[in-house]
């Protein structure tokens, strides 16, 4: 009788979508910090930006559980990866070409479709790559690769418009340069992982994911746009330069902790982790609603980048074990549907408590919130009889 291998948390396909993730990354953070002045140049202003990226952001949402739950009828991921990421990267140098806000629309638009197309079916294939008990460490690298491309991209855009030019279009156009690559390497580096058969007697109980995704939603509704963090800490700046320099050091901490917090979740479980994450981002927030010093907001923010490297890899690896082995992609379709739908309602419960009570009131409120979420988790969590 042969013995199967045990297959390394660092398989290729893990390694090659953190690669198309990093790439993508680098693309889009080179264009989505500037779309505001660049809306604004057209005559548009915060109004016109929020409505386009929430279109967007809700697309995507949707279609996040549409192309997971098509990919499980199928039986295959990798044409959803390659397509959902080539569609983005194609779309995105017509920025360039934009001259009025629905020009905007149409190309931030086919962009989130690439991702809605693209999200649950490479999850689904992350899981089914390596073992159940080192999925925590897999993800959490693949996390790490797409914190990284936030880091390298705005980098790459402030190097060009500081000694090259100060020209968006121009800018935008060098994005197609990692969209070819990402195309090249999604086609021809991802490949597709046979569907293991899961044991009846080892199969998910039906309302398993529920019972997750019910925590998840209360938590997701108190977890605003991190653009608020950037409202927090750029009372006192003087300087524009300093917006960016903030993003890349919170994507550092991310960077940094998502593998260590993903091998956290092997080793001490899932459900522990994720609730000191949670439990961490209620000190955080409950600490920003009295804090006014800048530099101890600076570091809140950058302990808050600690509780996405804790839960970020968990919450995916959870739910990958809580799906059947032919429902993994409508599963994190679910899980995605849950983030992105109640992350708009999320920011704007903020932002109405932020600018008609006081900025207080938003961050104790989201400190709350999270604090009911994880007591929801684990009272959810318990066997039942």
């Amino acid at each position: 009788m042969s013995v199967v291998p045990k297959r390394s948390w660092l398989s290729r396909n893990v390694i090659v979508l953190g690669t198309v993730s990093l790439l993508t990354d680098s693309a889009s953070e080179m264009m989505i910090p500037l779309l505001p002045a660049f809306i604004m140049a057209m005559g548009a202003g915060a109004m016109a930006l929020g409505w386009i990226e929430g279109f967007a952001d809700a697309i995507s949402a949707v279609l996040k559980l549409f192309a997971g739950r098509w990919a499980d009828r199928i039986g295959r991921n990798k044409p959803f990866v390659v397509v959902g990421y080539g569609l983005a990267s194609i779309a995105r140098p017509f920025m360039a070409l934009a001259a009025a806000p629905w020009h905007v629309l149409l190309v931030r638009g086919t962009d989130r479709v690439g991702k809605g197309l693209r999200t649950s079916p490479r999850d689904a294939l992350i899981a089914m790559s390596v073992e159940p008990a080192q999925r925590g460490a897999a993800f959490g690298l693949h996390r790490a690769m797409d914190h990284a491309g936030a880091v390298i991209g705005p980098l790459v855009a402030a190097a060009f418009l500081y000694w090259l030019s100060s020209d968006l279009p121009t800018l935008f156009l060098l994005t197609a340069i990692p969209g070819v690559l990402v195309i090249g390497v999604a086609l021809f580096g991802v490949q597709e992982t046979p569907r293991p058969q899961a044991m009846p007697e080892a199969a998910p109980k039906p309302r398993a994911l529920a019972r997750f995704l019910v925590p998840l939603g209360l938590f997701t509704l108190g977890k605003s746009s991190e653009v608020f963090l950037l409202l927090k800490a750029g009372a006192g700046f003087d300087q524009l330069a300093m917006f960016p320099l903030l993003w890349v050091g919170l994507s550092l901490v991310k960077m940094i902790s998502s593998v260590p917090g993903g091998k956290i979740s092997d080793r001490l479980g899932r459900r522990r982790t994720i609730a000191a994450g949670w439990l961490l981002f209620a000190v955080v927030y409950a600490a920003l609603s009295i804090v006014e010093n800048q530099v101890a907001v600076f570091a809140l923010i950058g302990v808050y980048g600690l509780y996405c490297g804790l839960t970020e890899g968990a919450e995916k690896a959870l739910v990958s074990e809580l799906a059947p082995a032919n429902k993994q992609g409508a599963a994190f379709g679910w899980y995605h549907v849950t983030l992105g739908l109640l992350a708009l309602l999320a920011s704007g419960l903020f932002g109405a408590l932020y600018e008609l009570v006081s900025s207080r009131a938003a961050f104790l409120t989201s400190a709350v919130l999270a604090v009911a979420a994880t007591i929801a988790l684990w009272a959810l969590s318990r066997p039942r009889p």
